[in-house]
């Protein structure tokens, strides 16, 4: 992070500097708690709660960033610039930058995007596992080394504010988050947590990390949403505050004292009340009793959800204490009720002044006011195959071997044929899952990288040869001769289609009956069969396993494909262990119901069986698919 820092004053050098710069808080010398006061002090109560107003970047006029002193963008999942690349997300973010320059005392926007498996909007950028994977690989130091790098390919950008880490515990993987989280075990989703936050911050505060979503959006019961059709998320999470604080405080209170400077609150609701409404949590758990100084930030339109009355939902999440609101969009509304409850007396000038203060805080710490813009010299290394050899290296290590019958993997060397099976085995979306290009993720060609089937190919000998067949039906596989060929093995991919979200709440996690009858077809011309699973829970599988002499779940690896057939090829050694129990039924599913059964789980948290490399990785394919600016 050090040379990180350098680059943002190398960068700061070529800024012109500003005709006011005898203003005490433009000083960078001075203490920042000194610099906020002196700021806050000049500032009229129509800027303060445009600091306080987080508007989607699409719904934005981008006078009024000006014209209302606007604190902060965002782009959603899917809000990227058209056509879309690494350079146009740099003068995207500049440019609106320069309206937020050019009010009366100059305070720079903070523009944040949801980042949650590397800079997962942007063509062309690094996709890491999401943190289901990360979970599995129990390996802290490469989380927070995703992290840095997701950092850097942010600032290259212009985005020094980040929506992550998920730092939920999921209890329940019918939920369609359950991929965001790391872990159902808060000790390993606390570490794993605090460590992403230090790699994303580094020493010097380098990008803003958000722990979300606060609290307790993880224990939310199957069945109490009531947003559009979800099942359970946003919704009621039904525990004691005993169990609130032993399950779901503890990432919060480490990312806290780990420097964690912005915090957003869940959708979810707890005690009957909405999470965006709990002053109890917000302000006196939160701010008073883990000392948090940093600023609270909703959810997207999170406070709407508190009342049918805007004006009254308003009043309550500011007063509950939250500081920074994302509108989206209407937000000529949210900031003329703000307005007219301050002068009604429903909330406070101190309360308002609390609010922009935190913000102040945290713009100052990093060095918006210094290097308001993208850093230029790190644009080069948007995608670059030094940052996918990390998350090449991230796949491997996620990767949980859970059958390996008469030692199926790691494949030798002399294969003659290797089928390869499934849709999902060449096609890049369905290994990256959802947030990634859009919100719900999209099937397909949607970013740069290497699938399964790729992969293989520049796995396997000279003299291998690798067939595909999405259905695995082989019909016009033929030797000199037209007998059918049988193949060594059968790499099989199976997939969850992506999902983000509420969309992807699932009731029912079998896997669909064709895949085993896809197995079974395929088992006919194979002598072994190799499953490969992307999924971002585990799923029950029972019949596919009997099918298979090697099972591996991938959860959702990203770009670096490579990183599977690594394992797979004997270049890394399986040592993913899994960051869920898996269930043998849905029986086990919510995992209470699979702590209080007679029935042991399919595989119990933990699990994970080894291997050995059996190869040089100096021998393995070079990573070939980068982003050339």
């Amino acid at each position: 992070m050090k040379y990180f820092r350098l680059l943002l004053l190398l960068a700061f050098c070529l800024i012109p500097t500003a005709s006011a710069q005898d203003e005490p808080y433009r000083d960078s010398a001075m203490p920042i708690e000194a610099r906020v006061e002196d700021l806050l002090a000049r500032m009229s109560l129509e800027e303060k709660i445009g600091q306080m107003t987080l508007v989607e970047k699409n719904s934005i006029a981008p006078d009024d960033i000006t014209g209302l002193a606007i604190g902060g963008l965002l782009s959603g999942g899917g809000g990227y610039p058209q056509p879309n690349t690494p350079e146009n997300w740099a003068a995207m973010v500049d440019g609106f930058q320069e309206y937020a320059l050019a009010t009366p005392l100059g305070i720079p926007l903070i523009y944040g995007v949801d980042a949650v498996h590397g800079h997962n909007n942007v063509f062309g950028a690094t996709i890491f596992p999401h943190n289901i994977g990360l979970g599995a690989t129990r390996n802290p130091q490469l989380v927070a080394e995703t992290a840095r790098i997701t950092a850097l390919e942010m600032a290259a950008t212009g985005i020094f504010w980040n929506y992550a880490p998920v730092v939920a515990v999921p209890q329940d993987i019918r939920w369609g988050r359950t991929y965001e989280g790391f872990s159902e075990d808060t000790v390993l989703v606390t570490e794993l947590a605090t460590a992403y936050l230090n790699g994303l911050q580094g020493e010097d505060l380098a990008v803003l990390g958000t722990p979300k979503h606060f609290v307790g959006d993880g224990g939310a019961v199957w069945g109490s949403s009531t947003t559009n059709n979800y099942a359970l998320d946003q919704g009621v999470t039904d525990v004691d505050e005993e169990t609130l604080r032993a399950v779901h405080l503890p990432p919060y209170q480490a990312a806290v004292q780990n420097g964690a400077l912005s915090i957003m609150i869940s959708f979810s609701s707890w005690g009957g009340m909405k999470m965006h409404a709990q002053q109890y949590l917000i302000t006196d758990v939160l701010k008073g009793e883990l000392g948090f100084s940093g600023f609270v930030v909703s959810d997207w339109g999170g406070i709407d959800q508190i009342s049918p009355d805007y004006a009254a939902a308003v009043v309550t999440a500011i007063n509950a204490g939250v500081d920074m609101n994302m509108v989206p969009y209407d937000y000529r509304r949210f900031i003329g009720v703000v307005e007219a409850a301050v002068e009604r007396g429903d909330i406070s000038l101190e309360r308002i002044d609390d609010a922009v203060r935190r913000i102040l805080r945290v713009k100052f710490a990093l060095g918006l006011f210094e290097q308001p813009f993208h850093v230029a010299e790190l644009l080069a290394d948007v995608g670059s195959a030094e940052h996918r050899a990390v998350a090449r290296e991230a796949v491997s290590e996620s990767l949980v071997l859970l059958k390996n019958e008469g030692d199926a993997l790691p494949l030798p060397a002399d294969l003659n044929t290797v089928f390869v099976v499934g849709t999902a085995a060449d096609d890049i979306g369905l290994q990256n899952g959802g947030w990634t290009i859009e919100w719900q993720g999209v099937p397909g060609d949607s970013t740069i990288g290497t699938t399964m089937l790729e992969a293989v190919e520049a796995s396997v000998s000279d003299q291998t040869t690798v067939i595909f067949s999405p259905s695995g039906r082989f019909r016009d596989a033929v030797d000199a001769n037209g007998q059918l060929l049988r193949a060594d093995v059968a790499i099989v991919v199976l997939a969850e289609a992506p999902y983000a979200e509420g969309q992807g709440d699932r009731e029912d996690l079998n896997l669909p009956e064709g895949n085993v009858t896809l197995l079974e077809r395929v088992r006919e011309r194979a002598d072994r069969v190799v499953v490969i699973l992307l999924s971002g829970r585990p799923l029950i599988i029972n019949d596919a396993l009997e099918q298979a002499d090697a099972f591996v779940a991938a959860w959702l690896p990203g770009t670096e494909g490579l990183g599977v057939t690594d394992a797979l090829f004997g270049y890394r050694p399986f040592t993913g262990t899994l960051p869920h129990s898996w269930p043998a039924s849905m029986d086990h599913v919510p995992l209470e119901r699979m702590l209080n059964s007679a029935v042991a789980p399919l595989f119990p948290f933990g699990f994970g069986l080894t291997t050995t490399a059996t190869r040089d990785f100096a021998d393995a394919p070079a990573i070939t698919d980068v982003y050339v600016p």
